[in-house]
This record gives C-alpha cells, structure tokens and sequence, in this order.
C-alpha cells in the first residue's frame, strides 16, 4: 500500500499531461490528416509559409497550387488548416 501511495503523484501527472498535451496533440493530428485527404481541386488555400493559391493537380502527397505568379508543387502538409479555413469563411 505504502508503495501505492509513493508512486500516485506519478501516476497523478502522467493522466494531467496526457489529457492536457498528448490527446489534444494527437486530436488534432487526425484532424489535419482529414483536412489534407478532403482537399479537391479549385480548392482556395494558404500554405503554412503565408502563400495563397488555388489547387490545380492533386498527388498521393503533393498538390500543385496555382498562384499569381505561376504553378508551385508542394507536399499536402504544408497546406495550413487554420489559414485555410479561416479565408474561405469570409
């Protein structure tokens, strides 16, 4: 019993950290995979970099966006979700 009690304060921050930092952490991972695997061509995006563009091509893990100042390739990952989201409410 004695141990018991040595190690709950451990126990007791273990089950802080994960509610407070891992869960949302790995919420918020999926919540990006779906963002990324949802985007279709003439979609309107920001990069996480600040560019704006419209989706022209979709790959298994690239896009091509087409900007003012010409086609860029980039990875799916470094579409901002926030970004994103936020200029196609308005």
């Amino acid at each position: 019993m004695e141990q018991i009690q040595q190690f709950l304060p451990f126990i007791l921050m273990f089950v802080v950290i994960y509610f407070f930092m891992i869960r949302p952490q790995q919420k918020r991972a999926k919540q990006e995979k779906e963002f990324e695997s949802a985007l279709k061509t003439g979609d309107k995006i920001i990069t996480k970099s600040g560019i704006h563009g419209k989706i022209s091509e979709l790959a298994d893990t690239t896009v091509i966006i087409e900007t003012m100042a010409g086609k860029l390739k980039m990875e799916r990952s470094a579409i901002s979700m926030e970004m994103s989201a936020s200029m196609n409410k308005k």
